[in-house]
């Protein structure tokens, strides 16, 4: 007989993956979902304390990879990083996507469980409840490129005060200056002599290291450059799990921010293009966009061709990742690089490492290409 999954459990009571996982591990709910749930799992005999003690009691090897799209080019070099790692290591990977989908997340969460993987790097969508039965099952657990967008969900974030170029300092061209910026987006106290941080509710965050690149820096450098080229009117296309960005940008533009140009997708290509095209329609007047990541700038590229604004004379574009076909664009596309293969090879590191010193999360720099999709303002 098939034994019953986390999955059969949630379609059984009439809820999701991720309120199981929650009831199961001791997380909130309310009396009667927690009541449904625990019956249900009794009638179907799951049984998910003893996977836990599989994960306590004996390492059966392996390592699991979540990402967002297994399409995005981005996402394929960090796995390439991660895979390299590991097969230098001796370790299998299991690959999933979990598009964007905190359920479906949560899901692939439990299957790794259930096949006693006690490693995963994960570029999270889900909220801390999402990753809290992980970690009580003693799973060891990287985010890598973003952290999970629940406050309550940030990990530690690198260490001002550690040499350049090391795990938890800055590494080269990342300033302390940046390093405060992040840790106040993150709600993280500030350097000292930072300016402070706006008040945010306390949080009980998840005690998992993180390998991520100075979002902050990159979007600030992109302003700048297009300010200095005279534009005054620059929108920003953002989609899911970017919050850093977005906040980035505001603060960047300075002042009160036009709310209506900033504008988002869901996280489809379908979504990304109607959100740049209405953009283009509704604000005729902006002169530079900047897209917060490789399948944003897709859109815009051709929601800007069928609309017939030419790049750059009418609109400067600036995206996020620095992918093959940007640079073979017409014009070829100014960037925010940032390095997405050593992102994946720093995470799977983290990842291997053992012991019961927890390792410090790493900050990777960006640097922006400068090609030929942005010009001056006329």
């Amino acid at each position: 007989m098939k034994r019953a999954t986390i999955k059969d459990v949630a379609e059984a009571a009439g809820v999701g993956v991720a309120t199981v996982s929650r009831v199961l591990s001791g997380g909130s709910a309310s009396p009667e979902t927690r009541e449904r749930v625990l019956a249900v799992a009794a009638q179907l005999d799951y049984r998910p304390s003893a996977l836990g003690r599989n994960l306590r009691q004996q390492r059966t090897g392996g390592m699991g990879l979540l990402l967002p799209d297994l399409t995005d080019s981005f996402y394929g070099q960090l796995a390439e990083g991660v895979l390299a790692c590991a097969r230098s290591a001796g370790e299998p990977v299991v690959i999933g996507s979990t598009a964007d989908d905190p359920e479906q997340e949560a899901e692939l969460i439990g299957m790794l469980l259930e096949q006693s993987v006690d490693r995963v790097i994960a570029v999270p969508c889900g909220d801390a409840d999402t990753w809290r039965p992980a970690l009580k099952a003693g799973m060891n657990v990287v985010f890598a490129d973003r952290l999970p967008p629940d406050p309550d969900a940030a990990p530690a974030v690198p260490d001002p005060d550690a040499e350049p170029g090391t795990e938890g300092g800055a590494l080269s061209g990342v300033s302390s200056a940046a390093l405060s910026e992040l840790m106040m987006l993150d709600g993280v106290g500030a350097l000292p002599g930072a300016r402070p941080a706006a008040p945010r509710p306390a949080a009980r965050p998840l005690d998992v290291p993180a390998v991520l690149t100075d979002d902050r820096s990159g979007i600030r450098t992109a302003v700048q450059y297009l300010r200095g080229l005279g534009h005054r009117r620059i929108a920003y296309l953002g989609g899911p799990g970017r919050e850093r960005r977005v906040e980035a940008f505001r603060q960047a533009v300075g002042g009160v921010p036009d709310e209506e140009l900033i504008v988002f997708s869901d996280g489809s290509r379908d979504s990304a293009y109607a959100a740049a095209s209405g953009l283009f329609q509704t604000r005729p007047d902006l002169t530079a966009l900047v897209a917060g990541g490789n399948m944003l700038g897709e859109a815009a590229v051709l929601a800007a061709r069928e609309l017939d604004l030419r790049v750059p004379r009418d609109l400067s574009v600036v995206m996020y990742d620095d992918v093959p076909w940007a640079e073979l664009c017409s014009p070829p596309l100014t960037v925010i690089a940032q390095p997405a293969r050593d992102l994946g090879y720093r995470a799977a590191e983290l990842v291997l490492r053992s012991g019961s010193r927890r390792p410090r999360s790493v900050l990777l720099p960006t640097e922006l290409v400068i090609r030929g999709s942005c010009g001056p303002r006329l």
